[in-house]
């Protein structure tokens, strides 16, 4: 990279600090720094959810789609436009008006009101173990674009980096400052790839004529894909929408609840086709760049791109190198802020949501004198540790889907009882969720240790986590009867 463009850069995340220190004398309360004052537009709610949503982590992992299967790819952001638009008319609605009505800031205390106590319990312990999860891919998708655009830089580097200036920023500003950075980065997202990286990619890389001579056919089916991959992004990502204590909080901070839900729709239709096609395309013009040797001139972590065959080579790297080889002087620096706003904007809501759930579910100290400071430091503490996860990782994509998972299986049941039907149980709901949730934790230790483990019809564990989950809910709620409630009493 050249000086211009590594003054750029510095030059935004600069920027993006003084926001934070900008809304540090803003927040009065732990009101204004997990939910924003509950005042905001469907405007900046809707480009902060897709951007908290899709980040950088789905941006980089798009293209190693792209790279590896073409624009078949894109079906996995599809499967957010669903849960974008089901939760908008199903969840919404139930949520907001009760959530400002009883001052809630975070998911598990909906369950808490639903349910009782030990259910937010258990919701808010999954909820953080996950968006920490969560936090650690966004870190390491900005490791993996810093590794291979900048010369001499490694990996471990890298994830230095970029966990001090996610979480220093998010430590000190809060929910709005997140909110507000997140419409930023999310429009200059959109530019730097709309505008310079797709027209130059594609130049550089040769025009149609290359494309269709270097690539197979699959590459550019929407069809190449099997239905087990749809099914197991279904399951992973559709779910998501309803318990992801990130969009909750936005449900919480929107002005009222047709803001809400509007800016659901807005999201929807950013991830699919917007966002998923820009991220698989690049990915595929990178897969054209490797093919053709643009790269052999390229390191990454000291090795020569050219030594590594294509079926070891990491897919997550081929868009930053692509990017690193087409763009020019000025408009690379511009182009890498664009990911890293991406991937600094769900960082961010990540750790602003795990945080959340251990002070306000776990340790219950939202309404202490110190709440304040006290949510300051567990940020701190939370984006300590998922910097170290990140170092042990090397798939975002894995992560990513780890963790939503994790969450998906924990929580989903409890939250469609609350939609769904017209009584709750505490006793089923926490069943229910410990048997899901460790299910699907013990299937994924299992696939990951021992290589010949699968599934049937190589689904994902979540489905199965999901599964049991369900059965459970049905069978203790039929064993124990006396302890179901009427949700129109709760409310």
């Amino acid at each position: 990279m050249s000086w211009i463009d590594i003054s750029i850069f510095i030059c935004y995340l600069g920027a993006m600090l003084g926001v934070g220190f900008y809304f540090l004398r803003k927040n009065k309360n732990t009101d204004d720094y997990y939910v924003g004052g509950r005042g905001l537009s469907s405007f900046h709610i809707g480009l902060s959810v897709v951007a908290t949503d899709v980040g950088g982590g789905f941006s980089i992992s798009l293209g190693g789609l792209g790279f590896v299967m073409g624009i078949s790819g894109s079906w996995m952001l599809f499967t957010g436009l669903i849960g974008a638009w089901l939760s908008a008319v199903l969840l919404i609605p139930v949520v907001s008006d009760l959530a400002r009505k009883k001052g809630f800031l975070s998911f598990p205390q909906f369950l808490e009101f639903m349910f009782d106590k030990r259910v937010a319990l258990i919701a808010g312990l999954i909820s953080a173990i996950g968006y920490l999860g969560f936090s650690s891919s966004q870190i390491l998708a900005g490791a993996k674009l810093a590794s291979a655009t900048v010369e001499g830089l490694n990996t471990n580097t890298a994830l230095l980096i970029m966990g001090i200036i996610a979480v220093g920023y998010t430590v000190i500003g809060g929910l709005k400052a997140v909110i507000y950075t997140d419409t930023i980065q999310w429009l200059v997202l959109m530019v730097g790839l709309i505008f310079v990286g797709l027209p130059f990619a594609y130049t550089k890389v040769g025009g149609y004529e290359v494309i269709r001579e270097t690539l197979s056919a699959d590459f550019f089916s929407l069809t190449a894909i099997s239905w087990q991959q749809l099914v197991n992004w279904g399951f992973a990502i559709i779910p998501i929408w309803f318990v992801g204590m990130t969009l909750y909080q936005r449900i919480y901070a929107s002005k009222d609840t047709a803001t809400a839900k509007k800016a659901w729709f807005i999201a929807g239709l950013f991830e699919w086709p917007i966002m998923a096609f820009i991220g698989v395309i690049l990915g595929l013009l990178a897969r054209v760049a490797f093919d053709t040797g643009m790269f052999n001139d390229m390191f990454i972590n000291g090795e020569s791109v050219a030594s590594i065959p294509v079926e070891q080579f990491d897919g997550e790297k081929g868009l930053p190198l692509l990017l690193k080889s087409v763009l020019p002087i000025g408009f690379l620096g511009i182009v890498l802020s664009a990911y890293f706003s991406a991937i600094m904007s769900t960082a961010d809501s990540c750790l602003m949501a795990s945080s959340g759930n251990l002070l306000t579910d776990v340790l219950k100290k939202h309404n202490h004198a110190k709440s304040l400071r006290y949510s300051q430091i567990l940020t701190l503490l939370i984006g300590i540790v998922a910097l170290l996860l990140a170092l042990t990782m090397t798939s975002v994509l894995d992560l990513m889907l780890y963790s939503y998972s994790f969450m998906v299986a924990g929580m989903l049941v409890p939250v469609l009882v609350t939609i769904f039907a017209k009584k709750t149980n505490s006793i089923a709901a926490l069943i229910s969720m410990i048997l899901g949730g460790s299910s699907t934790l013990i299937l994924t230790l299992l696939i990951n240790v021992y290589k010949d483990f699968t599934l049937p019809f190589t689904l994902d564990p979540i489905i199965f986590g999901i599964i049991i989950s369900v059965v459970s809910y049905i069978v203790t709620d039929m064993m124990s009867p006396s302890q179901r409630v009427l949700i129109q009493d709760k409310i």
